[in-house]
């Protein structure tokens, strides 16, 4: 098998990494970020993707990390409860846990960490280390995210486009605050529209709060952490009265603002011997929920078919064709549950959920 370089140690580049692990591929990892620059955030995942975690995870470590919830409970900024649904093993978990997981099978020596890859055109698209060093590898597989440099390089008329939502996130450890919490999903709305708040417990004294913003209504101009703190106290000062007490108590020195972009129409998936998974490939904003499911399902079948096949064209071809009609499903979705987010709340569909399935 020949040798692959993964650009980004991201959700989908150590899962493709965990992958290749298992068939014993050769591969190297590189990271722009430092190691330690984990935001705090984290994810909900549907049982499928939960299929794909158990193949690389031990399951018993992979429930320490997380907790599965039992309900999507959708209610109004004051507290009436407007919609009950029961969840199908969706499981959340925080980032930092889920990348401290994916990467506990890597070696050290086969990730190297604060390495902006560089993406040269003049030679036929060869990858170089940022001191003009070639890398030596034949497959480039590119999980550098949403807004991937390298994607952008090789699709120079590509149009991304900002997404009418932003997103605060951050993990909040408060134990009086979890045990107050049952495991489900808890999401309050303003009656406008455009405004959420959710709720997600991940552990016994660890809750994951995240609010949404129509970006057109809810400017946040100035982005400092102390800045962000007093808008979100007075943005939610009359809301349910758990949610300033959140907002309130919460550390904020890894809260993350989330700008989302979206791709008005997908790339092909690969050009030559590079393959993008992942965000990279497919920008998903977060009302699917299918962030991380896609990511380990990308891995999983683009390793698959890199075994099977002899020919790389024919790998990422079969690669393409099974992902993109269902990532197009994905698009579609999110575009829907979008639309109904930006609705008063008398106009929108009743007991949505928002996660999108196939």
């Amino acid at each position: 098998m020949k040798k692959i370089a993964v650009v980004g140690a991201g959700i989908s580049g150590l899962s493709m990494a965990n992958y290749l692990e298992k068939h014993k591929i050769d591969y190297h990892i590189y990271e722009r970020r430092k190691k330690e620059d984990l935001a705090g955030h984290g994810f909900l995942i549907p049982q499928e993707g939960m299929d794909y975690l158990y193949q690389i995870i031990d399951s018993e470590l992979l429930l320490k990390h997380g907790n599965f919830l039992k309900k999507y409970t959708k209610y109004s900024h004051t507290g009436k409860v407007l919609a009950e649904k029961n969840l199908d093993h969706v499981f959340a978990i925080s980032r930092h846990s889920l990348i401290s997981l994916l990467a506990q099978n890597i070696t050290p020596q086969k990730i190297t960490y604060e390495e902006t890859i560089i993406f040269d055109d003049l030679q036929n698209g060869k990858l170089k280390l940022s001191d003009g060093t070639d890398i030596d590898a034949d497959i480039a597989v590119i999980s550098d995210g949403s807004r991937s440099r390298i994607r952008k390089h090789i699709f120079k008329d590509e149009m991304m486009r900002v997404v009418r939502e932003s997103e605060v996130v951050n993990i909040i450890q408060n134990k009086e605050i979890a045990n107050s919490i049952e495991n489900d999903f808890m999401k309050f709305h303003h009656e406008d529209g455009g405004l959420t708040f959710g709720i997600l417990k991940l552990s016994d004294d660890t809750v994951l709060w995240y609010s949404q913003f129509d970006n057109q209504k809810y400017m946040i101009n100035e982005c400092s952490v102390e800045n962000l703190r007093k808008y979100m106290i007075e943005i939610f000062e009359n809301w349910h009265p758990l949610i300033p007490e959140i907002i309130q108590k919460s550390d904020y020195k890894n809260v993350h603002l989330w700008n989302v972009y979206e791709l008005e129409k997908l790339n092909p998936f690969y050009q030559e011997n590079t393959v993008f998974i992942g965000d990279a490939a497919h920008p998903l904003i977060p009302f699917t929920s299918q962030g991380v499911t896609s990511a380990l399902k990308d891995s999983l079948l683009l390793t698959k078919y890199l075994v099977e096949e002899e020919n790389i064209q024919t790998a990422f071809s079969k690669y393409e064709a099974k992902r993109k009609p269902e990532i197009e499903v994905h698009i579609n979705n999110g575009r829907i549950l979008l639309n109904q987010f930006l609705l008063p709340l008398n106009q929108q569909t009743e007991n949505i959920l928002p996660i999108s399935y196939k």
